[in-house]
């Protein structure tokens, strides 16, 4: 297979990321039995597992940057992408080549087909085979450690096979409910469900309801529980649009002057648990220095989350996808950037809780302008609009992204900002756009 023949072949099973979840079976048995099969490759190299809802992404790749920077062989395993499948699988700060990639699908493809025939655990699916591939290429490329990221959920996610030194929890708030509850303590036990007995956990700031779910999986599993906010703290120094400067005090150690190319309250945040996790595995014998730790921090590579792809005027993309991130998201714009009007281009999943992510847009912004992504999951345009004008809002709707981008930019001032929102789906079209341009330099 070439690449894109490995690419449809792996496309062809259930990929709940282009298609509606009702109905879809959550189940590790069948990974289970693809990776036996494999000789066990995701216990190859140590472990740190990633969940939660919010800046789980952004916390892996923090966490990799410094174990690379600390002379470490990382792999990364995150999803979704942007840009490439291959963006998936990294090692050390580098994705998988499309011809690794290829030899990896035709080499696993014997044993997937023999999984799928032999019954009673039902087909792999997309992210089940993508997951697997990532382990062997992490064995075969000699990882030392490889920081995995949750695609949904946790406690029957296809990564929940590892056995971490340090779990991870960013913060959790309302998202795919259809899979993981309605309720803040039905996500967080989906979302506790990675932490197993002999890991550390690090856990971000979470409301009362999130944390004390958290906190009962942490005594049963008779395991260490590090919480930032509270044992791990964090004050700002300074920021410009191309980063923030920061210190940060843990329990009997202290970093100051910390910088990361990331910006946002919430990046802080994810960096005080990068480096609670980071010291924890300092403790079990890794070889991370304040220099790694600091040059790991300072070069972390993590497009698409309030990224700026140019200037005059501002345009900013950002992943947010939830009511929460996007109430984040619309306060720091506001606080990291100085311009006269906000434009904010909207596309989103549908299957996403439009009207909370919306009632946060309407009010901070001064234009609206719907992007319809092609995307078998895109939310229809009208179903947009209709609830900015709930919210007293009117809005413009564009059939593709690129002409939203146009029409963005055409009626923009130079001191204006442009923020393309909603999904991750929208922002990497749009990122291809003629006039998107590239990332300013610092």
């Amino acid at each position: 297979m070439d690449f894109n023949q490995a690419l449809d072949y792996i496309l062809g099973f259930a990929d709940f990321e282009r298609m509606p979840r009702t109905g879809a079976i959550f189940d590790l048995k069948r990974i289970e039995k693809l990776l036996a099969r494999l000789g066990n490759p995701e216990l190859a190299a140590r472990t740190i597992h990633v969940t939660g809802t919010k800046g789980k992404g952004s916390t892996s790749a923090m966490t990799a940057s410094i174990l690379t920077k600390s002379g470490y062989r990382t792999g990364l395993y995150t999803s979704p992408h942007l840009l490439s499948v291959t963006e998936r699988i990294m090692f050390d700060g580098r994705p998988i080549s499309e011809i690794d990639f290829a030899a990896l699908a035709e080499r696993l493809k014997p044993d997937i087909d023999e999984v799928n025939l032999s019954g009673g655990v039902g087909q792999l699916t997309t992210f089940e085979i993508l997951t697997a591939m990532a382990f062997v290429h992490f064995r075969e490329i000699k990882a030392d450690y490889q920081v995995v990221e949750v695609g949904l959920g946790g406690r029957l996610d296809a990564t929940n096979v590892v056995h971490p030194e340090v779990c991870v929890i960013t913060s959790i708030s309302y998202d795919h409910m259809e899979v993981l509850g309605n309720t803040l303590a039905e996500i967080a036990s989906e979302k506790a469900g990675i932490i197993k007995p002999g890991a550390d956990v690090i856990s971000a700031p979470q409301t009362s309801e999130a944390a004390t779910v958290i906190e009962k999986a942490c005594r049963e599993k008779g395991v260490r529980l590090i919480t930032a906010g509270r044992d791990v703290t964090w004050q700002r120094k300074s920021f410009t649009p191309e980063g923030q400067t920061f210190d940060l005090t843990g329990p009997g150690w202290e970093y100051s002057n910390l910088k990361i190319p990331l910006l946002g309250e919430y990046q802080m945040e994810n960096a005080a648990c990068v480096a609670a996790a980071a010291e924890c595995l300092k403790q079990r014998g890794a070889r991370i220095t304040s220099a790694s730790l600091r040059q790991g921090l300072a070069a972390t590579n993590w497009p698409g989350r309030m990224q700026i792809l140019r200037k005059h005027p501002w345009l900013v993309i950002d992943g947010a996808h939830n009511a929460y991130s996007m109430k984040r998201l619309m306060a720091g714009l506001r606080e990291y950037f100085r311009f006269d009007r906000l434009t904010v281009i909207y596309g989103a999943s549908g299957d996403k809780h439009l009207s909370g992510m919306i009632a946060e847009i309407a009010p901070a912004s001064d234009r609206v302008i719907i992007a319809s992504a092609h995307h078998p999951r895109a939310a229809r345009p009208d179903l947009i609009l209709a609830e900015f004008k709930k919210n007293g809002k009117t809005a413009e709707i564009c059939p593709e992204v690129c002409e939203a981008l146009s029409l963005a930019l055409f009626g923009a001032g130079t001191n204006d900002l442009i923020c393309a929102t909603g999904s991750i789906f929208m922002i990497a079209e749009l990122m291809q756009c003629p006039g998107a341009g590239q990332t300013p330099p610092g």
